[in-house]
């Protein structure tokens, strides 16, 4: 019985130690990082969340646990450091804090987190993840001038080489007052212009592969960047779509002044300017609607010669190219119609019964903007309307004739060099259709009239002059350090073209101001 009794208390103790042994220790799988890019200001602590696949798995939350660069040029990355690891609210689950060291303020690094595995030195690591300064711009290339920086970077940084061919790019924008620049926009970019795309500081067009608002302006997917290669003001296009602006012109463009870095080199003063489009939010007459282009290069898909316009400068006719339908989508029977209503407009004009308010000219334009339109041309001394280089009409189905927009207010404006007719007389007066225009009365009195109602307005530029003057100083003096708009003179008989192209930055923007003075003066004497 003794021995009985013994057996059973082995037994009984057999089964005690069996039902307290220790489970099979948890086995690290994976390690799971929530982000896949973290932005970081200077010297911020972030909590980036992280997960391991076996929730049972214990480690100590911070000697086990480190942070590596993803690449083997080093070990652990100088720009961030963990500081502290945390549990989170469910199990597997935690919290890495990480901390910007503020070594860098340009770095974007690609790192791991690694937990070490049970009994052995070795780490499991979490795939890379990216950790990058919130200001951070492309090739660490800043310009401090106080203007908006667009960075563009092709695909292979290809140089851009064509108007015709576009190149896969990006397109950062940093603003001087953002918390850092914004995420890269998709885009493809060209080449753009007649003549200036043959001097050294080239215009682009860029064109988003989808919708997008840059600087404030509303969403579209075509931009144009002016490189105003020949304008020592740096201010021409920005003056005059202010101008503009203040007219009843259905629309403006919209433009900004921006410093442009084109795969890591800094190109110089830019206009970021929307592209003459037809949409809600820019020239507003529908998809059914018309955009026309009256351009001596002559350069639209369908384009024709209106002999029925008689014009100075035109012996043989005005050119007009559609711009809207597409002349990917445009059909025989549109283009024969809209050619049809040019002829029946020019007709009018030109007929005797042109005055008259029910069969004349005002049957078929829109008066007031034709005045508007001639009154910006006027006053910024832009003779381009009479040998019409981006010339602009549009028209809604059912609708007149309007003019409009305004665009390309670089070439002799503001300037008696290359008009001097502009120093004592009207430019436009015998423009193409304005010729016929201003022999009715009725027309030259409303000219006059309107012109007078603007003149309040008008008289307020010379002190948007002085604000972009501010502005614009900085990025004029880096500008003109790389570029020399004198070298216009190539494009023009061996004579500079604006008269301020050896002047400095201060002494042409004073010489820009003081012709606009002049020109409402004269404007006022001559209507």
């Amino acid at each position: 019985m003794r021995r009985i009794g013994c057996w059973i208390l082995c037994v009984v103790m057999l089964a005690a130690v069996s039902c307290h042994e220790e489970p099979p220790a948890s086995v690290l799988r994976s390690v799971t990082v929530a982000e896949s890019v973290v932005k970081f200001s200077p010297q911020e602590q972030i909590r980036i969340h992280f997960e391991v696949d076996e929730p049972g798995f214990v480690f100590d939350l911070l000697d086990d646990v480190a942070l590596y660069m993803a690449t083997g040029a080093k070990p652990l990355p100088d720009e961030v450091s963990l500081v502290e690891v945390l549990h989170d609210t469910e199990a597997g689950h935690y919290i890495a804090v990480i901390t910007d060291t503020g070594m860098s303020e340009d770095y974007s690094i690609s790192v791991l987190l690694g937990v070490r595995k049970r009994g052995s030195r070795s780490f499991l690591f979490s795939v890379p993840f990216e950790c990058r300064s919130r200001y951070m711009v492309p090739h660490g290339v800043r310009v401090h001038t106080g203007l908006p920086t667009l960075y563009v970077d092709t695909e292979g940084n290809k140089p851009i080489v064509s108007k015709t061919d576009y190149l896969h790019a990006s397109l950062v924008v940093l603003e001087p007052d953002a918390e850092g620049p914004s995420d890269a926009l998709s885009c493809s970019v060209r080449g753009r212009g007649n003549t200036t795309w043959t001097w050294p500081k080239k215009p682009y067009l860029v064109k988003m592969d989808a919708k997008a608002s840059l600087l404030g302006m509303p969403a579209h997917k075509r931009w144009v960047l002016l490189a105003n290669f020949m304008d020592r003001t740096l201010m021409r296009n920005l003056v005059a779509m202010k101008v503009s602006s203040m007219t009843s012109l259905d629309w403006t463009p919209r433009c900004r002044s921006v410093e442009l870095v084109l795969n890591g080199r800094h190109m110089g003063t830019y206009v970021l300017i929307e592209q003459v489009r037809v949409d809600k939010n820019r020239v507003p007459v529908g998809d059914e609607g018309w955009l026309l282009e009256s351009d001596f290069h002559f350069d639209n898909e369908v384009q024709w010669l209106d002999p029925h316009g008689r014009c100075v400068q035109m012996k043989n006719g005005i050119p007009f190219g559609i711009k809207n339908p597409d002349p990917d989508d445009i059909t025989n029977e549109q283009v024969a119609e809209i050619k049809a209503f040019i002829s029946e407009t020019a007709e009018a004009i030109y007929g005797s019964a042109f005055a008259d308010p029910e069969v004349g000219y005002a049957r078929y334009i829109d008066v007031d903007s034709f005045i508007d339109y001639w009154i910006v041309f006027e006053v910024m001394g832009n003779h381009e309307l009479g040998n019409p280089g981006s010339v602009f009409y549009h028209r809604a189905p059912g609708g007149k004739l309007k003019a409009g927009p305004c665009w390309d207010f670089d070439w002799g404006v503001l300037s008696y060099t290359a008009n001097s007719t502009a120093r004592t007389g009207l430019l436009n007066r015998y423009a193409c259709w304005y010729s016929r225009l201003f022999d009715d009365p009725v027309f030259h009195a409303r000219v006059k009239a309107r012109f007078e109602e603007l003149l309040p307005q008008l008289q307020t530029i010379p002190d948007y002059i002085d604000t972009l003057e501010q502005q614009l100083a900085a990025s004029a003096a880096l500008n003109f350090k790389m570029w020399n708009p004198a070298q216009d003179a190539s494009q023009n008989g061996g004579h500079i073209i604006n008269g301020d192209e050896n002047l400095s930055f201060t002494e042409a923007v004073a010489r820009l101001k003081t012709i606009y003075q002049e020109r409402l003066a004269v404007i006022r004497e001559n209507l």
